[in-house]
């Protein structure tokens, strides 16, 4: 691969891995955790301080962005990088997600999808050229192609038709991204596979997608409410048929379990709002489980919300604190909790690299999951 992107596997302990995507805005070590920028900012956290915690790259929304402020706006003011202060890689998603939750305001087709905006009803054409457009407008840095995400449950006959419309979609999104010779020369596409819980669609999916030819490749159609039995399973017989040289992205996952056990499947990024959208609703992560700092026996709890996390939430305030704020609907409260949450979740992906760098994962990952499960300790 070339100096825009190369993806080096540094360790493997079965088939986890861990290693570093070198961009060039910084490399991303991997597994890698990516706090999602919805509008062009991970809420309730400054860029630096987000940075902080270890994260190497960040999520934007392509949907929400094309709509407001408008990509052509953020190409104008310099692209989104400068937008919204943050220096290092961003992956932006293909807005076909978000695209297709809109059930009742959308209309699909072989051409794209038609929507209308949520925010002033205006009707809007979202192809997969047009995402790449978009995509490449903004300046991102990993760039997905456009795809339906297949809803669940699906019929295998629903399944293969999504899928066979989306891999027609990621030869259009790969002729579209190209278009773009100088932003192509400096980011990288990666390809999605879908098909839904059927091990023959995943296959064939991933056989048109390395047909085309990408940087990297995503499982998608997962966390859409299939339970994570049945998103283990997929991905039992999905990962030894991916490519082995690029990295593979586990889209929208998720709980700390979840990204725990993708990781021993071979999985090397992830992004979820769970962290950011939990720290505003007054859901704290710690090592013994997740904890609500809504109840009431937190007020006169002197503790750290995680005695083992470096953030200020931790090393500052105590949970008395922390609570007040929740329940007065203070904005630190938010503040402080997701910058913790964000902590932890970095915390738990170099977890993973160590324990996979010294061949030791099982242990690390059932040690975790062990712990996890025990739930918060109440004070003495």
């Amino acid at each position: 691969m070339s100096q825009r992107f190369n993806f080096q596997i540094d360790a493997t302990d079965g088939p986890a891995r861990t290693g570093r995507i070198q961009m060039l805005r910084g490399d991303i070590r991997t597994p890698a955790f990516m706090p999602v920028g919805t509008a062009g900012t991970v809420k309730a956290m400054l860029p630096e301080n987000v940075r902080s915690t270890g994260a190497d790259i960040l999520l934007g929304n392509t949907y929400h962005l094309m709509l407001r402020p408008t990509a052509e706006r953020v190409h104008k003011l310099g692209g989104l990088h400068k937008f919204m202060n943050w220096d290092r890689p961003i992956l932006t998603d293909s807005g076909g997600f978000q695209v297709m939750s809109l059930t009742e305001l959308r209309k699909m087709s072989e051409e794209g999808v038609k929507f209308q905006s949520h925010l002033d009803g205006s009707k809007i054409m979202l192809t997969p050229e047009r995402s790449m457009e978009i995509q490449r407008l903004l300046g991102s840095d990993i760039v997905m192609c456009f795809d339906e995400c297949t809803p669940f449950p699906a019929t295998h006959e629903e399944a293969e038709k999504s899928m066979e419309l989306s891999m027609r979609w990621a030869k259009r999104s790969r002729t579209g991204f190209d278009v773009g010779e100088e932003h192509a020369a400096r980011s990288a596409l990666f390809g999605i596979v879908q098909g839904g819980v059927y091990e023959d669609l995943r296959e064939r999916s991933i056989g048109a997608l390395t047909d085309i030819g990408f940087d990297g490749y995503a499982v998608g159609g997962l966390a859409v409410g299939e339970g994570q039995e049945t998103m283990f399973d997929v991905l039992d017989f999905t990962m030894p048929k991916m490519p082995t040289a690029t990295p593979r992205y586990l889209m929208g996952v998720g709980k700390p379990d979840d990204i725990i056990g993708a990781v021993e499947r071979g999985i090397d990024m992830f992004d979820c709002v769970m962290p950011t959208r939990s720290g505003r609703t007054g859901q704290g992560f710690t090592r013994r489980g997740a904890i609500n700092m809504k109840n009431a026996r937190h007020k006169d709890d002197t503790r750290p919300i995680d005695e083992e996390c470096s953030c200020p939430a931790c090393t500052q305030y105590s949970r008395a604190y922390v609570h007040h704020l929740i329940k007065s609907g203070e904005i630190l409260g938010a503040m402080l909790l997701t910058w913790h949450n964000l902590q932890f979740y970095q915390d738990l992906m170099a977890g993973l690299r160590d324990a996979i760098a010294e061949g030791r994962l099982a242990e690390h990952a059932n040690a975790f999951r062990t712990r996890y499960a025990e739930g918060d300790i109440e004070p003495i």
